[in-house]
């Protein structure tokens, strides 16, 4: 009868617990960070940037890598990926977004969103209308879409035969972070919670304007006001973490970037707003309104120190004062009447409010020739100069410096 090996049966104990590398947990932590994080850089920078709105194209060496990548540490399909998301722009905040907490409930994008992704991952149509231009070569056609979930098996392999016992949960907290960081965090509270630089249609906000453990994704407002740039900050104080792999990309000739967020460009004063103004307008109107908020933040502000000077309530006025700037449809219906009572009682305001809105319809009316656009800029700017209304006064003067 032969004996055990010991030193042998305790060598395999001793790597089933450890693995081939025996490192130390804070350096296990460190490289489950920076494997998720490489994983977050390939969804933001390949599938979201690239391949969904195609603000940027990538050479052969990042997209081989970041799909190869996304198949070891998620298992998605990039066809998939790709038609949700477009999906969800082109149908935002309406019953057929895949996953907008507007409709479906901040519980339910937060806690289920992985689940909504695969539903709607199940729908051909959304398939063949917003799956076009994806990779369709044949490592896509015989591996990455046809063995999907044998990636995320591979990578538990290599997670076991690293670290053991522990690759396991290394392995969980792999598959967990994009369901959690993309699927409920983004799609969840990037439609719930936050600040917004822009009042675009829909409920989108900015997390936070440092755009780090989510590869720049945090910057959500920013990237539905502008979709097609590759470019997520706007802002001096915003940080895009993706934008700077981006540019390093670049450098190395591995990306072209197509778009950035527009820039209004101001000029000399003229003696009129011209048709060039009005294209600058158009082309910037984001920004324009904007700037409109910040003098209507301006307005207030100085509403209040009015009051306060006058020893007068002005409780009303600072209650309602975070909605004044926004589109009406996107006020709460329990602030709306304190905002009229404050429109009624600062005449200066009201007039800001309602020339806010007139400044807007001049981009939304499809109706209306260019000719005449031009000829209502011209008139909505001297009605603005002879309101007396200082910040209306202000903005139409810096409005009348724009150029295309």
């Amino acid at each position: 009868m032969m004996l055990p090996d010991w030193p042998v049966l305790a060598a395999a104990i001793d790597w089933l617990g450890n693995g081939l590398w025996n490192l130390t947990w804070w350096q296990v932590v460190l490289y489950t960070l920076a494997t998720t994080h490489i994983t977050i850089a390939a969804v933001t920078i390949f599938l979201h940037r690239a391949q969904a709105h195609r603000a940027m194209d990538l050479g052969p060496i990042p997209s081989h890598f970041f799909r190869f990548w996304l198949w070891l540490g998620t298992g998605m399909v990039t066809k998939e990926w790709v038609s949700i998301h477009r999906k969800h722009h082109a149908k935002c905040e309406t019953e057929e977004d895949p996953h907008s907490p507007q409709t479906r409930g901040i519980e339910t994008v937060l806690w289920r969103g992985a689940e909504l992704y695969r539903d709607e991952a199940k729908n051909p149509e959304t398939m063949a209308k917003f799956g076009h231009g994806t990779p369709n070569d044949w490592l896509e056609r015989n591996l990455y879409s046809r063995y999907s979930w044998q990636g995320v098996g591979l990578m538990l392999l290599l997670d076991l035969a690293l670290f053991g016992g522990v690759g396991a949960a290394v392995w969980a907290v792999q598959m967990l972070w994009i369901p959690i960081t993309a699927a409920g965090v983004i799609n969840g509270i990037g439609h719930y919670w936050g600040y917004r630089n822009f009042e675009a249609p829909d409920a989108s906000t900015n997390i936070s304007p440092w755009g780090i453990l989510i590869g720049g994704e945090e910057l959500h407002n920013n990237h539905h006001t502008y979709p097609t740039s590759a470019k997520f900050s706007v802002k001096s104080y915003e940080f895009d973490l993706g934008w700077v792999y981006i540019r390093a990309m670049e450098k190395l000739g591995w990306a072209k970037v197509k778009k950035v967020p527009p820039k209004l460009q101001l000029g000399e004063i003229k003696p009129v707003a011209d048709e060039k103004t009005l294209e600058a307008l158009i082309a910037n109107r984001y920004e324009v309104m904007a700037a409109y908020a910040r003098e209507m933040k301006r307005a207030c502000k100085a509403e209040i120190a009015a009051l306060k000077a006058r020893r007068a309530d002005s409780s009303g006025l600072k209650s309602v004062r975070r909605w004044m700037h926004r589109d009406e449809d996107r006020v709460p219906a329990s602030a709306r009447p304190q905002i009229q009572q404050a429109r009624a009682a600062h005449p200066a305001l009201d007039k800001m409010l309602a020339m806010r809105e007139e400044l807007r319809q001049m981009w939304l009316n499809t109706s209306q020739s260019r000719e005449q656009l031009a000829v209502d800029l011209q008139a909505w700017c001297r009605r603005a100069e002879d309101s007396g209304v200082s910040h209306l006064q202000q903005f139409s003067m810096k409005l009348r410096m724009a150029h295309a």
